[in-house]
């Protein structure tokens, strides 16, 4: 149960950064200055790409620590289930061990009974 909410949860995390850094990359880059336009309007436009640009870094950044959140308590449980196995495996090894070892029971060889051929007297 907890295994599929770990890997349902890293999955949409997975998502959720591929459709951010879509969103950042969308962006391009900043607006280069327009001649046309005065300085102060050049800079409110730079200002409001960078707050953009800025946002979606951080829910990026925020996105890849959820994610490496997930990632790290997945890794626990697979550590703690391969410490299970040694485990299992190493009582059933013991298991194996504390048997004592005996040769399988044969019956003697014996000869097939067979009547004793005699001669016919004369």
């Amino acid at each position: 149960m907890v295994e599929n909410k770990i890997s349902k949860t890293i999955y949409d995390l997975r998502k959720e950064i591929n459709f951010i850094e879509h969103e950042l990359s969308e962006l391009g880059d900043p607006v280069s200055e327009i001649p046309e336009m005065i300085s102060s309007s050049n800079l409110l436009r730079s200002n409001e790409y960078y707050l953009k640009s800025d946002q979606k870094k951080t829910n990026l950044i925020s996105a890849y620590a959820q994610y490496c959140t997930s990632m790290e308590v997945l890794l626990s449980s697979v550590f703690e289930i391969q410490t299970q196995l040694k485990d299992i495996l190493h009582e059933q090894s013991l298991l194996l061990d504390s048997k004592p070892k005996t040769k399988p029971k044969t019956k003697p060889k014996t000869k097939p009974k067979t009547k004793p051929k005699t001669k016919p007297k004369k």
